[in-house]
């Protein structure tokens, strides 16, 4: 029920009349789970927030960087070097400290997703990257959970909605992920600060549709945003029933595809790789694949999943050369990015392809 402090704190949403208290009653018993606290999940988890939805919560594993400060508004300099989720959540409580946040700072992986999807009534993605974008599509495909999509390029921006009410999925629009060197990074090319903002908010207004009932939700299209031509385009498309036929996760979406990461990692071959653990100074190996992937083949060394590195972070003071490896060379990379920030003066290098190239 609608306290007197909340008919308050949401009066001006509540004085819609398309809206009212049952719009508000809606929200405050919905939960929400925001994949990413970057360009796009900070404007996303502001304005949920700030719109009362009861539950909230945000997956990331990264840190804030200073790179990140011109479009991620809820982190300031001070935040530098804290992990993005973390901060996110705090903010958001000084905003309203009515509704209840939940922060996870691991990576959103196949052996995880489902288990973190479970409890919420809604999915919004903000991902960078195509792996984790096939592998949420996927998720709330098994589970039944709406998705709201947002993507920005350059100076464009996407938005849709996916697999509400039995419709299209992001499997429908782009059902095949395009190969990594073909999509840069916002790293690579730079991203407008403002767009995400743009994106991001009508990301938030499409998750509020959905959760109250109101207007018509953006499923079976998608929203173009051309930020140097201050235009907007809808185009519709329609449902492949192939693409529900989806009995489970894939076991290694970093194997489809993976947007190239901002920092140059050097690669090893397999060849290369067995000479240096051969060597006298053998450099300090590292498996990031799970461990079942791990117990089917490995090349030995430490079997630490990726999601896991962070608590390892001590142990690799007294190791300046780093070897990393996984299934294709994506998780690895990852890996390899999150030391490289840590740890700038160690030597960090990767398997080329991962191990399941050279198996």
């Amino acid at each position: 029920m609608l306290t007197s402090a909340d008919r308050s704190f949401y009066a001006r949403q509540i004085s819609l009349p398309e809206f009212g208290t049952e719009g508000q009653q809606r929200l405050q018993e919905a939960s929400v789970l925001v994949i990413g606290a970057g360009g796009l999940g900070c404007p996303v988890l502001t304005y949920l927030a700030g719109a009362g939805v009861g539950t909230l919560g945000v997956i990331d594993f990264d840190r804030v960087e200073i790179s990140n400060l011109h479009r991620q508004v809820l982190f300031s300099v001070a935040d530098v070097g804290r992990p993005k989720a973390e901060v996110a959540a705090e903010r958001l409580g000084t905003l309203n400290p009515n509704i209840r946040l939940k922060a996870y700072t691991e990576a959103l992986t196949p052996d995880n997703v489902l288990r973190l999807f479970a409890d919420y009534d809604l999915i919004v993605d903000g991902s960078d990257n195509f792996p984790t974008r096939y592998l949420v599509n996927d998720a709330c495909l098994l589970l039944n959970k709406p998705l709201v999509f947002g993507s920005i390029f350059k100076f464009e921006g996407q938005v849709s909605v996916f697999n509400y009410q039995n419709g299209p999925t992001y499997r429908c629009l782009y059902p095949v992920p395009p190969a990594e060197h073909e999509v840069p990074n916002c790293a690579e090319i730079g991203v407008l600060g403002v767009l995400p903002g743009v994106v991001g908010t009508l990301q938030a207004v499409e998750a509020i549709k959905v959760l109250t009932g109101i207007g018509e939700v953006l499923s079976g299209k998608i929203l173009v945003y051309d930020a140097l031509r201050a235009s907007f385009q809808t185009f519709r498309f329609a449902a492949n029933p192939t693409t529900r036929q989806e009995r489970g996760l894939r076991a290694d979406y970093g194997l489809q595809c993976a947007a190239p990461l901002a920092t140059e990692i050097e690669e090893v071959t397999y060849d290369e790789l067995l000479e240096l653990l051969e060597s006298e100074n053998p450099p300090f190996f590292i498996d990031v694949r799970e461990p079942h992937e791990y117990d089917r083949f490995n090349l030995g060394g430490e079997n630490w999943p990726l999601k896991t590195l962070p608590q390892h972070l001590p142990e690799l003071l007294s190791h300046p050369d780093i070897v990393l490896c996984c299934q294709s060379g994506v998780r690895s990379r990852q890996a390899a990015e999150l030391l490289a920030k840590e740890f700038p003066e160690h030597s960090l290098r990767h398997l080329r392809g991962g191990v399941g190239a050279w198996a």
